[in-house]
């Protein structure tokens, strides 16, 4: 029984880190491609049909790049602070629900890799340590812009985290729980929780956007100031796991918004669904309405990108002390004055 445990929730683990591996990939094709269309080009179109393989061609040339060090005395540090982004992105994935359940070789499976009851305590704390991975990489990249730009994304995203986790006191006041299962399953049919938190919902996406240093609040990378920020002495797969992650954690990021906020798999018609076509085909729907969700907001992400212009930093730092932590504590007034008002 326990071998088997471990050989089902094995195959889950696999099969997630290849999916956000996967989604990573082609998020920079549809990300080349939405900008095209934006801005009225053709986009990438030469490698497989319409682009197709786009990725594989990408990849290909990151890992034929030359690797190299630069003159630093923190060369152990240089080499790890890839590797802790690419990490943080990929461990996020552990706690989420993809589904309800399977019913194969007569047991149900959990489509979740695992299920704990504090998964909201377990994100942020992989969020606060994501911070180190870029923090570590700039400072030893012994590049005073790669410096300047570390401490801008650790300012950055230190300061956001604090509104995004007042925003999910007040969905967690809601529902009672920190396990994303458990909201989840709360949210069956239409009972999603963006009717009930609307204002949460905005904060949560704009520190999401913050968090994952996607513009308008790029100020990180921002090239034109920064000559690629954090990551400017990197080369090689070295550079790709920096590339990697942020698009992983886009990934990672708009399935959190669709499990808290849009129902995760729950979709309208869900019960009906179970009690005529059976558990399989009505969960097996339900991933893909969950993988719709997240395709909406990885496009929002990249439409985005290429309409709204950067931030400057002090308005960067204002909208987040002065405007979403008092608007966020507002949220956690209102909700609780609700919930005392209906007990």
């Amino acid at each position: 029984m326990e071998s088997t445990i471990i050989i089902e929730k094995s195959v889950i683990i696999i099969a997630v880190f290849a999916l956000t591996m996967l989604m990573a990939m082609y998020s920079t094709l549809a990300e080349r491609k939405i900008a095209a269309w934006l801005q009225d080009r053709v986009g990438p179109n030469r490698a497989g049909k319409g682009g197709i393989l786009q990725p594989l061609a990408d990849g290909l040339k990151l890992f034929s790049k030359e690797e190299f060090l630069p003159n630093t005395p923190n060369k152990f540090l240089f080499v790890i602070g890839p590797a802790i982004s690419m990490s943080m992105a990929l461990i996020t994935s552990a706690v989420i629900p993809w589904g309800d359940k399977l019913h194969l070789f007569g047991r149900d499976i959990i489509l979740q890799a695992t299920d704990i009851d504090v998964a909201m305590l377990f994100i942020f704390g992989v969020l606060s340590v994501s911070v180190y991975g870029i923090m570590i990489g700039g400072w030893a990249s012994n590049n005073k812009f790669s410096l300047m730009s570390a401490m801008r994304a650790g300012s950055q995203m230190i300061s956001y985290e604090v509104a995004m986790g007042l925003a999910i006191i007040a969905l967690v006041m809601m529902s009672g729980t920190l396990s994303l299962r458990e909201i989840a399953a709360q949210q069956s049919g239409m009972n999603w929780n963006i009717f009930y938190q609307p204002l949460g919902f905005l904060i949560f996406l704009v520190c999401s956007f913050a968090e994952t240093n996607r513009t308008p609040f790029d100020l990180a990378e921002c090239e034109a100031e920064l000559i690629g920020g954090y990551h400017t002495e990197y080369s090689s797969m070295k550079m790709g796991f920096y590339l990697f992650a942020e698009y992983a954690s886009m990934f990672i990021s708009s399935t959190i918004l669709a499990v808290l906020y849009f129902g995760a798999y729950n979709y309208p018609g869900m019960d009906w669904a179970v009690e005529n076509w059976g558990v399989n085909i009505a969960n097996v729907i339900g991933m893909v309405v969950l993988f719709a969700k997240i395709c909406f907001f990885i496009f929002f992400y990249m439409w985005i990108r290429w309409t709204i212009p950067r931030f400057r930093y002090d308005q960067l730092m204002n909208l987040g002390w002065k405007m979403l932590i008092p608007l966020a504590i507002v949220n956690i007034v209102i909700t609780g004055a609700v919930i005392l008002l209906f007990q």
